[in-house]
């Protein structure tokens, strides 16, 4: 497979610039260069190809080039031609195999780069600042009943409405959130950034200004109101260590004590890694020095003042007073503080991290909604219901089928109608083993169906309007099938035909002409300590020994005959019979010169390598001769001398 792509790059010459940028096709008068038994070939597809491989060479936009280029264009539409005739783009290989290529070559004009792209510049803007924020939640679920979701709602707006009225957002949090934190910190979850608090939430709480209320906003947990607090520069990351003393039930004036001599004793000059040994009781970080993992804000959530303690500490190396959290008692030493990092150098972890994000697909949805907008979606409603329902658990077990006596269309796009029939053919393929309830796998499969449909009028859309795409989907169809139609009357026929490479060769033997060459045997390895043992076994001329001498210690052997000028290591010893050891590009050789043979005829086994490239190019030349006269190839003279004017200039 990796040697068709290299073929069609290189019969191309695949280096357009700007390619994803998918340049509109501009509607002009074309002109018909050619055509090869009926069919048209524009001159303008012509002077695509010609600027795109021929770019940054001036001196190659010459008349001769011009004319010469042409004439090869012509013996590969020929070949695409027959290849054409005989089928060879009906086949289920060859639809696979271009399906492929084409979904990849497609995804750089699809909106997910772009969707990915943008937010991942609007991710990194968010990254730059931190939200202080407080919320009240009313948890539903993602698929709740209706009457469920409208109460939830409605509990939420009367919550909002109060607060607008002027009660207490904290009071109210600690009543009524149905977020377990909220009767401890009043709903209030402290600084935060990007990619902390799912997508809704997060842009929410970005969007609302500072002592303002948003919302309410549905998230997979329910709907929301936020009250932003505040909003800072980010402070990027801090890296800490610290010392703990646990602080369980009657202990807890122990822990104190003992925290503040361990106080002492570092304002005294004791030894930061050994105290920290001796006492610390967080047993994860004890034994190198209490050192924390880099964290940002929002990621101690639970433990509010270590992070405040934390970020709060200005010079490396500064000691934190002892202070008391959930955990028990501790001290914090700051390590370093770490800035949000230039764009450029997070950019790729940052996009990965996005792009697996919920941000996307709410995104993707909008985007959605806007191609059904655009392609005319109308959707039978009654019927699909109807088609959800009919799920059973056979869909479960990916062994659902079709059996109801439902007709219509589901919906339509652009006035063409998608049937149900056509959608029970879609689950068959696509349905696998899944847990959800059967009506959610067939709601899910349907959206699926109604985007591949989506997807394909957008593939039309784009190959209209875009130059680009269009001729890079013609190019790899094309070249695929000049790889198969080649391999067939071509390469394979060169390479299995002995008896045609045997009679091309006595044809044309004035061509397999041999300068003075050495009858040499070369052994070879990147360890020099071979060859002592070996010179000494080829001098007592022991075959068997050299074999499995050669063979155990791995040692490279080539044997033949070596034109001086072919073989750079000959250029390093006598050009005479011999034993020689040399060095060659970190190399060892011992090299063993049988006899020098004097200019000559090759044998037919000397030159078979050039013979059978000599041999294809034969059989090219014969095969082109026989298309164009099986295919009548007419020429338009007025075109070609435009395609000859616009060049040259």
């Amino acid at each position: 497979m990796i040697g068709r792509v290299i073929f069609i790059i290189l019969f191309y010459s695949c280096v357009t610039n700007g390619f994803g940028q998918g340049k509109k096709a501009k509607s002009k008068k074309t002109h018909i260069l050619f055509t090869i038994s009926g069919r048209p070939v524009l001159s303008e597809d012509f002077m695509y190809l010609y600027n795109k491989n021929h770019q940054a060479k001036p001196e190659e936009y010459s008349k001769e080039n011009i004319l010469n280029y042409l004439d090869l264009f012509v013996n590969f539409k020929l070949k695409v031609e027959e290849a054409r005739k005989r089928g060879m783009d009906t086949t289920a290989a060859f639809k696979t195999e271009y399906n492929s290529y084409r979904s990849e070559l497609i995804k750089p004009y699809l909106p997910d780069n772009k969707i990915i792209d943008s937010l991942t510049n609007l991710t990194y803007e968010r990254l730059k600042q931190e939200v202080r924020a407080a919320h009240i939640l009313i948890g539903v679920k993602p698929d709740a009943p209706p009457e469920d979701t409208l109460a939830a709602y409605n509990k939420i707006f009367n919550l909002k409405k109060r607060v607008m009225d002027g009660e207490d957002f904290a009071g109210l949090a600690a009543s009524y959130s149905e977020d377990p934190s909220a009767r401890t910190n009043k709903g209030d979850l402290g600084y935060f950034t990007a990619l902390q608090m799912v997508y809704p939430f997060e842009t929410l709480a970005y969007e609302t200004p500072v002592g303002e209320i948003g919302g309410p906003i549905r998230t997979q947990f329910g709907y929301h109101i936020v009250k932003v607090l505040d909003k800072i520069p980010a402070r990027g990351e801090v890296e800490v260590s610290h010392i703990m003393i646990r602080a369980d039930g009657n202990d807890k004036e122990k822990a104190r004590n003992a925290i503040f001599n361990l106080y002492d004793q570092l304002m005294a000059g004791a030894p930061w890694d050994e105290l920290c040994r001796q006492f610390s009781e967080d047993q994860g970080s004890k034994e190198n020095g209490g050192k924390l993992r880099p964290f940002g804000s929002g990621a101690m959530a639970s433990v509010p003042p270590f992070e405040q303690i934390a970020f709060s500490l200005k010079t490396p190396g500064e000691i934190s007073d002892p202070f008391e959290t959930a955990y028990g008692w501790h001290i914090v030493k700051l390590e370093r503080k770490i800035p949000v990092p230039p764009y450029d150098q997070i950019k790729s972890q940052l996009r990965n991290r996005v792009a697996r994000d919920e941000r996307v697909q709410i995104s993707r949805d909008a985007w959605q909604l806007k191609l059904k907008k655009e392609f005319g979606f109308s959707e039978n409603t009654k019927l699909k219901e109807e088609v959800v329902a009919g799920a059973d658990s056979l869909l479960n077990d990916g062994r659902w089928n079709s059996k109801n006596q439902l007709s219509g269309d589901l919906f339509s796009l652009q006035g063409k109608g998608y049937s149900v029939k056509g959608f029970g053919d879609f689950v068959q393929k696509n349905q696998r083993v899944e847990k959800d309830r059967p009506s959610v796998i067939m709601e899910k499969l349907y959206n699926q169906y109604v985007e591949e449909a989506l997807m394909k009028l957008l593939e039309q859309k784009i190959s209209k309007e875009s130059v680009e795409f269009a001729m890079l989907s013609r190019e790899y169809y094309e070249g695929i099938l000049l790889f198969d139609i080649m391999e067939d009357e071509v390469w394979n026929k060169a390479a299995d035909d002995s008896l045609g490479q045997l009679e091309y060769f006595n044809s044309n033997k004035s061509k397999y002409i041999a300068g003075e060459r050495a009858k040499a045997n070369l052994y070879s390895s990147s360890d020099s300590i071979f060859r002592t043992p070996l010179r000494t076994l080829i001098q007592n001329g022991d075959t068997t020994r050299i074999s499995s001498f050669t063979r155990e210690r791995k040692i490279r052997t080539e044997s033949g005959l070596y034109e001086k000028a072919t073989k750079g290591l000959f250029d390093k010893l006598a050009w005479t019979p011999g034993l020689y050891s040399l060095e060659n590009n970190g190399m060892y050789y011992l090299a063993q010169i049988l006899d020098i043979l004097p200019p000559g005829e090759m044998t037919f086994e000397e030159a078979r390598a050039s013979v059978v490239a000599d041999y294809q190019q034969e059989l090219e030349t014969r095969w082109i001769n026989q298309l164009r006269k099986k295919y009548p190839v007419k020429v338009n003279e007025k075109a070609k001398a435009y395609v000859l004017d616009r060049l040259e200039k």
